[in-house]
C-alpha cells in the first residue's frame, strides 16, 4: 500500500509500479491531507487498473528523451547511430540540461539562429538542408517522448525553405575528359560511378569477391550500403571488360607476399596493397585539367540516373541499380539539364505549327517554293 508524508511543507505520497516504489509531490500543503490522500487513491487506482501513471513532466530533461531516441533507433535498426550521433552534437550544445517541456517554436528557432550563425568544421556556414536534418531528428525525439507519456504534446515548428538540388551533370564529353586525367585503376572506378551511380564509399570498399566476371555482376553486400540493403548489377560489356583489366593490376600486387582482398587498392607506394580512403586531391586536379573545376564525384550520381531516365528503364529498376530507397529521393536526382532542354527546344521546333527544323529548312521543296 501507499503512504503520504510531509516534505517541505508538502504532501508526498509513495506509492509502487510494478513492485517499484515511486514518490511523487501531491503539490498539497500540511493541512490538504484529505486532498492528499485522494491524489494517493487515484494514483493506486490507476496502477491496480493498469493505467499509465506519468511522471513529474516537467522535471524530465533533454538528455532523458534524447537517450531514448538512440535506443529506439538501436534497438530498431532503422538508423546508423554514427550519422544520428553527427547530428545529435549540435543539438546537444544547445539543449543539454534544458526541461523536455521549455522546447518550444520559440527556443526551436533560437537554435535555428545559433546555427546559422555558426560554422562547420570545414569553416562553412551549414546549409538550411543541414539544419533541416538536424530539426527532423529533433522532431521525432519529441514525437517518441510523446508517445512514450513524457510530453503532453508534441511543439509544432517550421522547416526551413532548402535551396534547389545541385543540378551538377557530366555530359560524355566532360566524363571522358577527366577520365582521361585519372590513373588507370581509377579511371575503372568513376567508370562505375558513372554507369551506376554509386557512391565513392560503395565503391572504393569493394573487394575482389564482390565481382564475378563468369556471370558479369558486381554486388555490394547488406551494410555497407547508405540504405544497409545489398544490391547486384549485371555489367555492361565495356565495363565488364574494363574490370577485368583491374584484375589483373591487383594481381600484380601479390609481389608483396600477402593477399589483397581489395578491387581498388593503392597500387604504388609505402600504402600499395591498402584500400583507398579517397581520391580528393587527384579527383580535384583531373577537374582542373579537364576545364570542369569544382565538379564533385556525387555528380556521377544525378548523371547516372538522368542516363537511365533516357535510356527508358523502369524507375523501379533504376532505383535499385542506384540504390535509391525511395522515390521522393530519386526524383530530385532525375534534374533536367541544359543540354535536356536544348533537345526539347529541337524537338518542338518539329512540332509546332508554322515552325520549321533546319533539317525541312535545306529540303529541295523548300528551296524550290522559296525559288
Amino acid at each position: 500500500m501507499g503512504a503520504l508524508y510531509l516534505r517541505g511543507g508538502k504532501c508526498w505520497c509513495k506509492y509502487y509500479v510494478g513492485g517499484q516504489p515511486r514518490r511523487e509531490s501531491t503539490e498539497k500543503g500540511k493541512n490538504q491531507k484529505k486532498l492528499a490522500a485522494d491524489f494517493l487513491k487515484a494514483r493506486e487506482g490507476a496502477v491496480a487498473t493498469g493505467a499509465p501513471t506519468p511522471p513529474k513532466l516537467d522535471r524530465i530533461l533533454y538528455d532523458e528523451i534524447r537517450g531514448d531516441l538512440r535506443t529506439h533507433y538501436e534497438t530498431t535498426g532503422r538508423r546508423d547511430l554514427s550519422e544520428v550521433d553527427a547530428r545529435l552534437s549540435y543539438l546537444n550544445r544547445f539543449f543539454d540540461g534544458r526541461r523536455a517541456v521549455s522546447i518550444t517554436p520559440t527556443l526551436v528557432t533560437d537554435y535555428v539562429a545559433s546555427r546559422q550563425a555558426s560554422k562547420t568544421n570545414a569553416g562553412s556556414v551549414p546549409s538550411n538542408r543541414t539544419i533541416n536534418i538536424e530539426l527532423a531528428i529533433l522532431k521525432r525525439m519529441l514525437r517518441l517522448a510523446y508517445k512514450h507519456g513524457k510530453l503532453l504534446r508534441v511543439p509544432s515548428f517550421d522547416m526551413l525553405k532548402e535551396a534547389p538540388a545541385r543540378e551538377g551533370f557530366f555530359e560524355p564529353h566532360q566524363y571522358q575528359a577527366v577520365r582521361r586525367q585519372l590513373p588507370d585503376d581509377l579511371r575503372v572506378a568513376v567508370a562505375v560511378a558513372y554507369t551506376f551511380g554509386w557512391r565513392k564509399s560503395e565503391i572504393l570498399s569493394l573487394e575482389r569477391r564482390q565481382l564475378d566476371l563468369k556471370t558479369g555482376t558486381l554486388s555490394l553486400d547488406p551494410g555497407t550500403t547508405k540504405n544497409g540493403e545489398a544490391r547486384t548489377t549485371y555489367l555492361t560489356p565495356d565495363l565488364r571488360a574494363q574490370l577485368a583489366e583491374q584484375v589483373v593490376r591487383v594481381e600484380g600486387q601479390r609481389k608483396l607476399g600477402r593477399i589483397v582482398p581489395h578491387l581498388f587498392p593503392h597500387l604504388k607506394g609505402r600504402c600499395a596493397g591498402r584500400p583507398r580512403r579517397g581520391l580528393a586531391k587527384l579527383w580535384t586536379k583531373a577537374c582542373k585539367e579537364a576545364g570542369v573545376p569544382g565538379r564533385l564525384l556525387h555528380d556521377f550520381r544525378r548523371t547516372a540516373v538522368r542516363n537511365l531516365e533516357r535510356a527508358g528503364v523502369a524507375r523501379s529498376v533504376a532505383m535499385k541499380i542506384t540504390g535509391h530507397k525511395t522515390e521522393s529521393v530519386y526524383r530530385r536526382y532525375a534534374i533536367v539539364s541544359d543540354a535536356d532542354l536544348q533537345e526539347a527546344a529541337r524537338k518542338l521546333a518539329g512540332t509546332i505549327p508554322g515552325t520549321m527544323t533546319h533539317a525541312s529548312l535545306d529540303s529541295p521543296s523548300v528551296n524550290a517554293q522559296n525559288s
